[in-house]
């Protein structure tokens, strides 16, 4: 039997302080997402960021918690519950690089069950250290035949797909600008190689050729930094500022490293972000959905894994 495993970032438990800390502890403990020697990150990380942090991330959690959990958990099911439809031969599993379902459990069910090749499929676009590595690497220590598909931001049916979805929002409505706002990941990772800041380039650029949008009017940012050091920039906090004062007070935002809602969607966008925005002077913010249940980008996944099945023969 062939195997599928979609895999995205992950969620805590339950929104509560001792859930999020342990997330956050099992995430920030992660050297694939900081790089710093143990030595010195641990006291830093269990002495200063998870009692100022855990509090605070939990009522962020708290606000977009929903009746099925975690937003990030339950698109992703929706999506794995889609694809399995379109592939009603395969076995198709979701895990998460931190909290449950974990990794290497589900791999061991999955070869268990009968799966002899399993296909692993993050769900992220773009390649980066941080996320997709530390997926691989997980995986790789469950000992499993695994095909492996690193990104797919430049496949043509994935840009088709996100264009329509943008334009489609940008037509609906009269916007000023369009921002691409990317995840950050520090400047330090892209300086040791990691490829990155280059995909999400190369995504905007794709992307851009096929709206209906002038090229001046779209920008790349950047979100969701953490800690001190420099991260990619421009940071999308001060390109909305930026914007509302210089007059283009309304404001397209499309989140492709992002393929489910999350907290960094659902909370640092559109409340945080959104208020520093409408503080600056801002009028009309809007962010593009991310792929959630599109089923579009489920057919996308389903065919993606099944053209990956055909190279391993």
């Amino acid at each position: 039997m062939q195997g599928l495993l979609l895999v995205n970032l992950g969620s805590p438990a339950s929104p509560e302080t001792k859930d999020v800390k342990s997330y956050l502890k099992e995430f920030l403990s992660d050297q694939n997402v900081v790089e710093m020697p143990k030595i010195i990150w641990q006291p830093i990380l269990n002495g200063i960021i998870l009692p100022l942090r855990s509090w605070r991330s939990a009522t962020f959690y708290k606000h977009s918690w929903t009746q099925s959990g975690s937003p990030l958990i339950a698109y992703t099911q929706i999506i794995t519950d889609q694809v399995q439809e379109l592939l009603p031969d395969w076995k198709v599993e979701m895990a998460m690089t931190y909290g449950q379902p974990d990794i290497v459990e589900t791999l061991h069910a999955m070869k268990k069950s009968g799966c002899d090749n399993i296909i692993l499929l993050p769900l992220f676009p773009q390649f980066t250290k941080s996320s997709t590595q530390s997926i691989i690497d997980q995986a790789e220590s469950a000992n499993v035949d695994l095909t492996i598909v690193k990104n797919f931001y430049h496949e043509k049916v994935y840009q088709q797909i996100l264009a329509d979805k943008i334009q489609q929002a940008w037509d609906a409505d009269t916007y000023d600008e369009l921002f691409f706002s990317y995840h950050s990941i520090p400047t330090a990772m892209v300086k040791h190689g990691d490829p990155y800041q280059t995909e999400c380039e190369e995504t905007t650029e794709a992307v851009s050729k096929l709206l209906n949008i002038p090229d001046d009017q779209i920008k790349t940012v950047y979100q969701s930094k953490f800690g001190p050091m420099p991260w990619l920039k421009p940071y999308l906090r001060n390109a909305l500022m930026q914007a509302a004062q210089l007059g283009k007070r309304n404001i397209l935002i499309v989140t492709p490293s992002f393929v489910a809602d999350c907290l960094e969607t659902l909370e640092e966008d559109y409340v945080q972000n959104y208020q520093v925005f409408k503080s600056s002077g801002g009028d009309k913010f809007q962010l593009v959905p991310p792929m959630n249940g599109d089923a579009r980008f489920s057919q996308f996944i389903a065919d993606l894994a099944t053209r990956n099945e055909a190279q391993h023969d």
